[in-house]
């Protein structure tokens, strides 16, 4: 009995392996965003404004990742212009990243000094997470040098 008992726990212990094997283990903050398709606007333009290898180095950072469908909410114009002025997009994307690691239970409400040099509004009722005018969809996606929260909104630094 204890050979057929131990052989079990053997078999046991080996399928929890194997389960925890397949869940993907962090990655830097830039991957975060690659890996998930619901980011692939986001990504794109993080690899367009070179941002990509600073978000994988370095941190820690907190990112408010606009959905794709956030960036069609956006005017066609406005993303136009984007694609032109390397200088803006970079500093529209910079204002969605704070030089911290802020998970969604450390947010108060307060204002928060943004990569772009910006301050970002932020906001916590219960379980609701805002940051300005956006809605946080996911909250606390871990990256090995920071976090990552979903939103519904792109936020646009003020003009100068």
């Amino acid at each position: 009995m204890t050979t057929r008992r131990l052989a079990l726990a053997v078999i046991a212990a080996a399928a929890l392996a194997t389960g925890c094997a397949t869940t993907s283990a962090p990655v830097s903050v830039a991957d975060t965003i690659a890996r998930d398709p619901e980011l692939s606007t986001l990504n794109g333009l993080v690899q367009k404004a070179g941002l990509a290898d600073s978000l994988k180095s370095g941190g820690p950072y907190t990112v408010f990742a606009p959905t794709n469908e956030a960036f069609k909410a956006v005017p066609a114009k406005t993303m136009e212009e984007l694609s032109h002025d390397p200088a803006r997009l970079k500093a529209v994307l910079q204002y969605h990243v704070l030089p911290a690691k802020v998970t969604s239970s450390e947010v108060s409400n307060k204002n928060a000094k943004t990569a772009q040099g910006g301050e970002l509004a932020l906001s916590k009722s219960g379980t609701f997470v805002t940051v300005e005018e956006a809605m946080v969809q996911q909250a606390d996606i871990t990256a090995t040098n920071g976090v990552v929260h979903t939103v519904d909104r792109v936020l646009m630094p003020p003009r100068r």
